[in-house]
């Protein structure tokens, strides 16, 4: 006898820009223009003044549904079979969003992280960051069906559902845009900041590493 379990989860992800400034910005409102032997040490010390620079954030709306059914399963003269046994089923729905942050950190940012050729400059960004700052069940809309011969769920296996759906938007977190929307949301940051060091924007370029293959997600606890 086999108890199979099967755990369909859907997935909705909803994005927002989470809205920081970083610098310090002159009463006066206008650029400062230094030599620029003085700008780059001054620009590499305003960008790593961001350290955490968060700059997006991604609500996912997930249903984690659970069918436990309960099967026998063998062979019989070489032939196999699979019997679904008339003792009831269990089945669940389970409403759960979670909250996923991307941010950029500047506290190792350095002048090997800044290209400068006379009034053009280069800002090669560090690789965004990813962490899973919080999940939650919505505990009024669970939908649950048990047979009058099986047990209702437990608040354990509850939680283990809940640990196997934050798992699956980690493992998919690759088919989403965070990692763009991150980036793109640290160059609208970054330009006025370099503006004010007396940069054109026509002149500032933001550059990304492009061969990331895997995120690392990290879960706060």
């Amino acid at each position: 006898m086999k108890i199979l379990n099967y755990i369909i989860i859907y997935i909705f992800i909803t994005g927002t820009l989470i809205p920081i400034a970083c610098s310090d910005k002159k009463d006066d409102g206008k650029s400062t223009h230094v030599s620029e032997t003085d700008t780059l040490p001054m620009l590499i010390m305003q960008i790593q003044k961001c350290s955490r620079l968060y700059t997006t954030e991604y609500n996912i709306h997930k249903i984690i549904t659970h069918d436990d059914v309960i099967r026998m399963q063998g062979k019989v003269l070489n032939k196999d079979f699979n019997i679904k046994l008339p003792v009831g089923d269990r089945k669940i729905a389970i409403p759960m969003t979670a909250t996923l942050k991307a941010y950029i950190d500047f506290s190792d940012f350095s002048d090997k992280n800044v290209e400068r050729d006379g009034k053009n400059i280069t800002i090669i960004l560090p690789d965004p960051q990813i962490v899973m700052t919080s999940s939650r069940i919505n505990q009024k809309e669970i939908k649950e069906y048990v047979s009058i011969t099986r047990s209702y769920f437990t608040d354990a296996e509850i939680t283990e559902f809940e640990k196997q759906g934050k798992e699956a938007i980690i493992a998919r977190i690759n088919d989403t845009n965070i990692i763009e929307t991150a980036r793109d949301n640290a160059a609208r940051v970054l330009i006025p900041m370099i503006e004010q060091m007396g940069y054109d924007e026509k002149n500032i370029t933001i550059k990304f590493r492009k061969d990331i293959k895997k995120l690392n997600v990290n879960v706060e606890k």
